[in-house]
C-alpha cells in the first residue's frame, strides 16, 4: 500500500488522540496523550503516555476510559511531557477526530506554561463528511464500521490515534489518490487574514455556538455576529470567495475579535440580540431597529365600533401588551399594515379611526372604501357595531401577541456536547440572563428589562417546540 503523500499531499501528519478529565479545555486537563507520526513515505512512529492532571478524575470519565486517579499518580505532569510532545508535532499536520477538541487542549496545556503551537489541523470528521456526504453519522464508531476498522484499546488515546492512520490509508484504497488528496487540500486551504489581525487568530477562534464582535480603530465596535461554529462564521467574513462588498469593507476595518461561547443556538441569539441593542456596532442592520416599536391596539367605543389605535410599546404595561396586536420598527410601518388589513376584510377606515378626519366623533358620512363597495357600511349603520369589532378581531387575530406560556420565571437549559451548560432566565418574553446555577435566578431584575419585540421572536419560535428544550419552572 502505498503512503499518504500519494494522494496528492506531499505532507507529514500526525494523528493525534487525548483523554481528559471534561470537555472544556479552559477548566479541564489532559490525562493521557496518544500520536502516530505518518511520514510523507507512508512509515510511522507511535507514542503515548499518562499525564497527571493535578485534579481528581471524574467517576464517568474514569470509567469510560479506564484510566483511574491510580494510574495517573505517578504519571508525568504535561510540563513533563511538552518537549517530546512538540518535537513529535513539529511541522507536521495534526490530524484528529473532532480534531479543534484535541488541538484547542494541547494549545490550552502549552498556553498555561507560556508557550504557543500552531499547526494546519485535519479533521477526520469533516474529512469523511466531504467524502461520504450521503452518510448521516460520521462519528469514530460508525466509520471504523463503515471501513472496516478495530480497534484494539479503543477510548485510550494511542488506540484511537491508531484508527486515524489506519483510515487515512483505508481512505486511499477506498476513494483513490486523487479524490483524496483533493478533499484533503480543500479542508487544509486556509483563509488570509487582514494583515491587521493576529497570525494565530484562526486557531484561537473556538467551533462553537456563540457570539463575535468585530473592532475597528480606537476600539469602536463594527459588527456583532452570531453563530452555531464561530470560527467558521468568522473566517468567512474574510474569504474572499464569499465576500460581498460590504464585507470587503468591513474586512478592511477590523483590527480585533473577540467572542463569547455559549452553550447553544439560543444564547447566542438572545445574546446578539441583546448586544446590538445596547451597543449599537456600527455595520449592524438587522436588529437594529428604532428607539420607539409600535403596535396596535383595539379601544372599545360604547354605541360605535373600536378604534384601532397604533401606540408605542413602551406606553404599556404587561398586562395591556396582552391584548395587542402586530411588532413595527416604526408608526409608518404600522400604518401601512393597517391599511393592508382594511382592504383585505373590507373593513371601515373611518369606523376605525384610522382614515383623516375618522373616529367616533367624526361628521356622518360614508369613508371613501364605501363609496367604492370595499366597505361593508359601518360607516352609515349597514353594518352593526358588533359585527364589524368582530370581523375586526378575526382580521387581527393572527397578529395577537402570545400570551407567555407560563406562570412566572422560567430557566431554559442548554447543554453543548463538552457539557457546558447555560441557564437562560425568562419571564414575560422578556431575556433577563445567563446564569450558571439555578439559585442565581432570583437575583435578575426582571423590571430593569423592557419588552424586545426582537427578543419576543426569538422566544416564541424557540418555545413553540418545547420538547426541544429543558425548561424548569422557577417558583415565585
Amino acid at each position: 500500500m502505498t503512503g499518504v503523500a500519494a494522494a496528492g499531499v506531499d505532507r507529514d501528519f500526525v494523528c493525534v488522540d487525548l483523554e481528559t478529565t471534561g470537555g472544556n479545555a479552559s477548566r479541564n486537563r489532559i490525562i493521557e496523550i496518544g500520536v502516530v507520526q505518518v511520514d510523507r513515505d507512508g512509515t510511522s512512529r507511535e507514542w503515548s503516555t499518562l499525564v497527571n492532571p493535578g485534579v481528581r478524575i471524574p467517576s464517568p470519565i474514569e470509567a469510560f476510559t479506564g484510566i483511574s486517579n491510580e494510574m495517573v499518580a505517578a504519571a508525568p505532569t504535561f510540563e513533563d511531557v511538552r518537549r517530546e510532545l512538540l518535537e513529535r508535532l513539529g511541522g507536521r499536520v495534526f490530524v484528529a477526530h473532532n480534531a479543534r477538541f484535541d488541538y484547542g487542549f494541547i494549545r490550552a496545556e502549552l498556553g498555561r506554561l507560556d508557550l504557543s503551537y500552531t499547526a494546519r489541523v485535519l479533521c477526520t470528521v469533516k474529512l469523511s463528511r466531504r467524502l461520504f456526504p450521503e452518510q448521516r453519522r460520521h462519528n469514530l464508531d460508525t466509520v471504523m464500521e463503515r471501513h472496516g476498522l478495530s480497534c484494539s484499546a479503543r477510548h485510550r488515546a494511542l488506540g484511537d490515534a491508531q484508527v486515524l492512520r489506519d483510515l487515512l490509508r483505508v481512505l486511499e484504497r477506498d476513494v483513490g489518490v486523487v479524490r483524496l488528496g483533493q478533499a484533503i487540500d480543500a479542508l487544509l486551504l486556509e483563509t488570509p487574514l487582514p494583515p491587521e489581525l493576529p497570525a494565530g487568530l484562526a486557531d484561537e477562534l473556538p467551533e462553537l455556538s456563540g457570539v463575535y464582535r468585530f473592532y475597528g480603530e480606537d476600539a469602536a465596535l463594527l459588527y456583532v455576529g452570531k453563530s452555531r461554529n464561530i470560527r467558521k462564521r468568522v473566517l468567512e467574513h474574510f474569504a474572499a470567495a464569499h465576500r460581498s462588498a460590504a464585507e470587503q469593507r468591513l474586512a478592511q476595518l477590523v483590527r480585533r475579535v473577540d467572542w463569547t461561547e455559549t452553550a447553544g443556538e439560543l444564547g447566542a441569539l438572545l445574546i446578539e440580540a441583546r448586544a446590538v441593542k445596547t451597543d449599537r456596532p456600527l455595520h449592524n442592520r438587522r436588529l437594529r431597529g428604532t428607539d420607539a416599536q409600535w403596535t396596535l391596539r383595539l379601544a372599545p367605543c360604547e354605541g360605535a365600533p373600536s378604534r384601532l389605535e397604533i401606540i408605542e410599546l413602551d406606553a404599556l404595561d404587561a398586562e395591556a401588551r396582552a391584548e395587542v396586536y402586530g411588532l413595527y420598527r416604526d408608526r409608518r410601518a404600522a400604518a401601512r399594515a393597517v391599511e393592508e388589513i382594511v382592504r383585505a376584510h373590507q373593513l371601515c377606515a373611518r369606523s376605525l379611526g384610522v382614515e383623516r378626519g375618522a373616529g367616533a366623533q367624526a361628521d356622518t358620512g360614508s369613508c371613501f372604501a364605501y363609496q367604492l363597495k370595499r366597505c361593508r357600511g359601518a360607516c352609515v349603520g349597514r353594518e352593526p357595531p358588533a359585527l364589524h369589532d368582530t370581523r375586526v378581531r378575526l382580521a387581527l387575530a393572527a397578529l395577537r401577541l402570545k400570551p407567555w406560556p407560563y406562570a412566572g420565571r422560567i430557566l431554559v437549559v442548554e447543554r453543548d456536547w463538552r457539557g457546558q451548560e447555560d441557564l437562560h432566565v425568562l419571564e414575560g418574553w422578556r431575556y433577563l440572563g445567563t446564569v450558571q446555577e439555578p439559585e442565581h435566578a432570583h437575583r435578575l431584575d426582571a423590571d430593569a428589562v423592557p419588552f424586545d419585540p426582537d427578543v419576543y421572536r426569538i422566544l416564541k419560535k424557540f418555545l413553540s417546540t418545547p420538547d426541544a428544550a429543558c425548561i424548569v419552572e422557577l417558583k415565585p
